[in-house]
């Protein structure tokens, strides 16, 4: 289209359409498919004038984007999803205002203008057709929404990106209410929408040609302790099938990022299960590992963010996968009719878990932001089973993450099924508050914690109450890591 021809310019012109007080929708989830180098042109401009965005993503960047325009101070508020610790440093300190939202929910609330409206999307595409539809590379996420919400569109055509990522994508958009009509999606291949970014082409102000690659994940190989957690979980399914409750193929599986959630996807490798699906957010090197074990048919989800090998791998041999996968927008990917619809299985990470079964996924001592809560509350609330993850200690030992109440509570006991540490697993479903308390401790804590939360429960079950609390001592252990290092009291110091 020659109109589009004449749009292609710099980064650096492209960014001028970007206003101090603006509101702008960037593409990117989870490290995947974020706009490359505009970003980086908007905190050359703030360093000579007053240049202030909220920044809506998918999810978190890559590319240091995040930690650039924070030194720059362009991020004034920042929504729904972060990972850069430069950022969330700014965060804690309250210098950028960050809004942590459910993933689902963002684009609902702009379509409904119960927030402030999109001025500005910065998409990253692999081409643009010839009618101006823009394809998308490695994620979807909010990217289509916030095209057709925003009054102006700036595209990066990344040539990178492999051309036979078209296709790949199912860009499918929810009505506005009251008209809106059930998703129709019955099952993880079901196809429901198109495969590009259809806007008006006349919203393209600008176009910009790149050729950097995405962020690399920063997953850790499987250990000791991940491996222990897989083998719980497996143990766990072979169970819920002798019981006739799953198949052998089990129900669709979502998996979170990170090493843990990583990790016990892998673990599935040397299970007895066969031909199983994923309907999920973030497609990780577990996904491709277990493609390519045969275990696994098919994976839907809102992005694909791999380490550097299995990236190079994946990618230069998309067509081998290409008719097993599926990326959506992030509404879609996560939501709640869908997850209730197909059954799925979620499995997310805990910051710490208290022993009623509530988990924090987000604040470190109940204050500090670590990412958000991302997708994990979209699945958690809605799944099959709702299954969190988490080592039973950290630091060393001088931190339990099983407490006696969390310090920040992301998911109440009413949307956790199972909790599971590499010391075992806990099955929540159908207990009363004070059975859940002794099969927590029982199953997922080490010593001398595990005594030290039997003594807690003593107590409180000596005051009384449907879910007995000692409130004055709840935190104790919070408040003695602040002052001392350490959650273990003087008696187990020869334990740290």
């Amino acid at each position: 289209m020659p109109a589009l021809r004449e749009k292609v310019t710099s980064a650096a012109e492209a960014a001028v359409w970007v206003k101090d007080g603006m509101t702008v929708g960037m593409s990117g989830f989870t490290r995947a498919g974020d706009a490359k180098v505009v970003p980086f042109a908007l905190a050359e401009r703030a360093r000579h004038e007053k240049l202030q965005i909220t920044l809506m993503t998918g999810a978190s960047l890559g590319n240091d984007v995040d930690r650039t325009l924070t030194e720059a101070g362009v991020l004034a508020r920042r929504i729904p999803f972060q990972s850069d610790p430069v950022l969330r440093n700014a965060i804690n300190r309250g210098e950028v205002m960050y809004v942590d939202h459910h993933l689902s929910e963002t684009v609902e609330l702009l379509r409904t203008k119960q927030i402030a409206p999109i001025d500005v999307a910065i998409i990253e595409a692999a081409a643009i057709t010839e009618t101006g539809a823009i394809i998308p590379t490695t994620s979807v996420g909010n990217s289509a929404s916030f095209a057709i919400l925003a009054d102006k569109v700036i595209v990066e055509i990344n040539l990178t990106q492999p051309a036979e990522l078209e296709g790949l994508h199912d860009v499918f958009i929810p009505k506005r209410r009251p008209e809106r009509e059930p998703i129709p999606i019955m099952g993880v291949e079901d196809r429901v929408g198109t495969t590009a970014i259809e806007i008006p082409p006349e919203k393209i102000v600008a176009i910009v040609i790149t050729e950097k690659l995405d962020s690399s994940s920063t997953i850790l190989p499987p250990d000791g302790e991940t491996a222990a957690i897989a083998r719980h979980l497996v143990e766990f399914f072979k169970k819920e099938v002798k019981l006739g409750r799953l198949t052998e193929s089990l129900l669709p599986l979502q998996a979170g990022i990170g090493t843990i959630a990583n990790a016990v996807m892998s673990g599935f490798i040397d299970s007895p299960f066969e031909h199983l699906r994923m309907y999920s957010e973030v497609l990780q090197d577990s996904t491709f590992e277990l493609f390519d074990a045969g275990k696994l048919d098919f994976a839907s989800g809102s992005s694909i963010t791999l380490s550097p090998e299995k990236s190079a791998s994946v990618f230069a041999d998309i067509e081998r996968y290409k008719d097993r996968l599926v990326l959506r927008p992030q509404e879609v990917s996560n939501h709640p009719e869908v997850i209730r619809r197909l059954g799925i299985i979620a499995l997310n990470t805990a910051l710490e878990a208290d022993i009623y079964g509530n988990v924090n996924s987000t604040h470190v001592q109940g204050t500090h932001m670590m990412n958000g809560i991302g997708g994990s509350g979209d699945f958690a609330r809605n799944a099959y089973l709702s299954i969190f993850a988490t080592k039973s200690i950290a630091k060393g030992g001088k931190i339990s993450s099983i407490v006696p109440m969390v310090s920040h509570v992301d998911h109440t006991e009413h949307d956790v099924d199972i909790l599971v540490t590499e010391v075992g697993l806990a099955d929540l479903r159908g207990l009363a508050p004070r059975e859940r308390a002794q099969v927590v401790i029982q199953n997922c804590v080490p010593s001398p914690y595990k005594e030290m939360l039997e003594e807690y429960v003593a107590e409180a079950n000596a005051r009384g109450g449907h879910t007995p609390h000692v409130l004055e001592k709840a935190f104790s252990w919070h408040e003695r890591y602040r002052e001392t290092g350490s959650m273990l009291p003087n008696r187990h110091a020869s334990d740290r």
